[in-house]
């Protein structure tokens, strides 16, 4: 579905644009690219009035913290690097920002997302970060169960997987809300504000 309209009270969320996860390659977009749009539309969102969160996944040095369960996938070891779990540079030290630490791949789940959105009226979100079939989807999922209209911005997002990404795009992503990219969305922000 194409992109059609943004609401008056709508949120910018980018997910885990920190140190440590940029610093991965990602399909089929860099990290730079992402990090390039994901500014652009921060720069938009700000300017406008609207709010900006920053949504970074951490866990004590310990790992106490973090998600434990039985699964297949190898499971990262040892401690993070100093500095990983920080928002990049070129999104970080926006007084007016929301930034929302998570434990878990969606940004919902045991946060004050929701709590944080509610509160200023938001009834949309405007979604992109890395992984996209990872933090991104879980986070599109729970957003679309919380009842917000949703949006993805399909160039500010990327996955390490090429095949991961088209996944989320083409068979998940429709089913939860709109798409587009972000030209489209910084276009439609300026007409409807």
């Amino acid at each position: 579905m194409a992109l059609t309209t943004l609401d008056q009270n709508t949120a910018l969320v980018l997910i885990d644009l920190q140190n440590g996860i940029v610093a991965m390659p990602t399909l089929p977009s860099t990290t730079e690219q992402v990090l390039g749009n994901a500014v652009e539309l921060a720069d938009a969102f700000r300017s406008h009035g609207l709010p900006v969160v920053l949504v970074r996944v951490s866990f004590a040095a310990d790992g106490s913290d973090a998600p434990h369960g039985r699964n297949e996938a190898p499971q990262g070891g040892g401690a993070m690097p100093e500095g990983w779990d920080e928002i990049v540079e070129q999104l970080a030290g926006h007084p007016g920002d929301i930034l929302v630490t998570k434990r878990n791949w969606g940004a919902f789940y045991g946060t004050d997302l929701d709590l944080q959105l509610r509160r200023r009226g938001v009834t949309q979100i405007v979604l992109g970060g890395v992984a996209t079939s990872i933090g991104v989807e879980s986070t599109a999922r729970a957003a679309y169960e919380h009842g917000y209209h949703l949006t993805l911005v399909t160039d500010a997002m990327a996955d390490r997987s090429a095949e991961a990404h088209q996944n989320s795009l083409e068979r998940i992503f429709p089913r939860l809300g709109e798409s587009g990219t972000t030209a489209e969305v910084v276009e439609l922000l300026a007409k409807t504000r």
